[in-house]
This record gives structure tokens, sequence and C-alpha cells, in this order.
């Protein structure tokens, strides 16, 4: 395995793990808060979670994955079930991620019209749009002073055991 190989990999295990943990916190949260939501993000908790998760599913089905199983305008189907979403979708992601090839490209059907993508900017923006609209949620927390932990690459790194501490010297 080359080194981009593994920062790919990782990149989306750590998108999958970041995921699976910020749902944790709001599983354990009541469901009114939920609801909560602050200036400057896309909406409520349980919002933004469907948002996120459905795109990740019209990503991942953009990159050969099967159809996606909610929207933005679904029933809100509660944290559960959308945990279920996420760890399908993170799999799912990894190895869609793994298959890409140099210079693949798709042609889709946008609102705006048809258009030739290349898949690592499908691959991308899913990272991209996990880490937004997690920080949303984290925002959201943080305005109303409920804890959320570290989720951040470091974090992730001495959860899977990327660290090891020498000592001081």
């Amino acid at each position: 395995m080359v080194l981009m190989d593994e920062v790919l990999e990782q990149a989306f295990r750590y998108h999958s793990w970041a995921n699976l943990q910020l749902l944790d916190v709001c599983a354990a949260l009541p469901a009114k808060q939920l609801e909560l939501s602050a200036d400057g993000t896309y909406g409520t908790i349980g919002a933004t979670w469907q948002h996120m998760l459905s795109a990740e599913q019209r990503y991942l089905y953009r990159l050969g994955g099967p159809r996606p199983q909610m929207n933005e305008h679904s029933r809100f189907p509660g944290l559960p079930r959308l945990k279920r979403h996420a760890q399908r979708t993170g799999e799912g992601l990894l190895a869609a991620a793994g298959r890409l090839r140099p210079g693949a490209a798709r042609d889709f059907r946008f609102r705006e019209g048809r258009l030739r993508l290349s898949l690592w900017v499908i691959a991308v923006q899913a990272l991209h749009h996990g880490n937004d609209h997690r920080t949303h949620i984290c925002t959201i927390l943080g305005v109303h002073g409920i804890e959320y932990g570290e989720l951040d690459v470091w974090a992730f790194g001495t959860a899977v055991g990327a660290e090891k501490r020498l000592g001081r010297k």
C-alpha cells in the first residue's frame, strides 16, 4: 500500500468514526434537545443528521452503491436508525473510495442539468460535507453548554492506536 492509499483509507475511517462518536453523544440527549439549533448552522440537530446522512447515501449511490433509503423530506427516523445508516454509508464510502481509479468519471443529472463529474469530487465532497455538518452539530451543542468530547483527527489517532508515547526523552 502506498502512503496516499493509507491516507485516503484513514480519512474515510476517521469520517465514519467521527459520525458514530457524535451520534452516540446525540443519542444520549433527551428527544427535545434534538430540536436545538444555533445561528449559522443547517438547522436542528435532528434535521442536520438527517440531511447529512441522506446526502451520504446519495454520494455512495453516485459512487456505485445502493439506492438511497431516505432523504431530507422523509419522516425523522430517530437516532438509532440514523446510526445504522451512518454505519452502512461509512463502510460503503470506504469501499467505494478504495475502488476509485485515476480519471474515473460518470455522467449525472442534477437540478442544473447533466454533468460529467470526476468521481474523486464526490468522494472528497462526502468527507467535506460530513465535517461541515458535524461542526454545525458541535456548534449547536457548544452554544447550549452540552459537552461532546474530542472529535478531531488526533482523538481518532488515539482511539485507533496510531500514536505511541515514547516518554520525555
